[in-house]
């Protein structure tokens, strides 16, 4: 039998080992949220689920596809990001991805903004 020491130290090597390779998951959040309290979420993974609206689909200069919506709760609404051709034109969507606060591209600055790494339609 071991000694309670040692399984201690065991337990707590294979809690840390445990915490190191799963990373600490996404904040689920509401538009509403952080938008009251954008510092709290900034550079922050976040997850957030709401109303598509004002969809854009465009092309950079470059020739990236890319889009933009507003995803709403129904109070507040926060601007997506994407590459690619949107999955959602309308109705209920969940958004994984990163909030900026401020965002700079180039010459550009945007704010309160998610960047989507996964938008899955409903």
């Amino acid at each position: 039998m071991m000694r309670l020491g040692r399984r201690a130290a065991l337990l707590a090597a294979l809690w840390l080992a445990v915490a190191i390779v799963q990373p600490a998951g996404a904040l689920d959040a509401t538009p509403s949220a952080i938008l009251a309290n954008p510092d709290r979420f900034d550079r922050q993974a976040v997850t957030i689920q709401g109303t598509v609206t004002n969809l854009r689909e465009t092309v950079s200069r470059r020739g990236n596809p890319y889009y933009t919506f507003d995803l709403s709760d129904g109070t507040r609404a926060i601007r997506v990001f994407s590459f690619g051709k949107a999955a959602c034109r309308v109705g209920v969507a969940t958004v994984e991805g990163t909030f900026e606060k401020v965002k700079q591209v180039g010459r550009l600055t945007f704010h309160n903004e998610i960047t989507a790494t996964q938008v899955t339609c409903r």
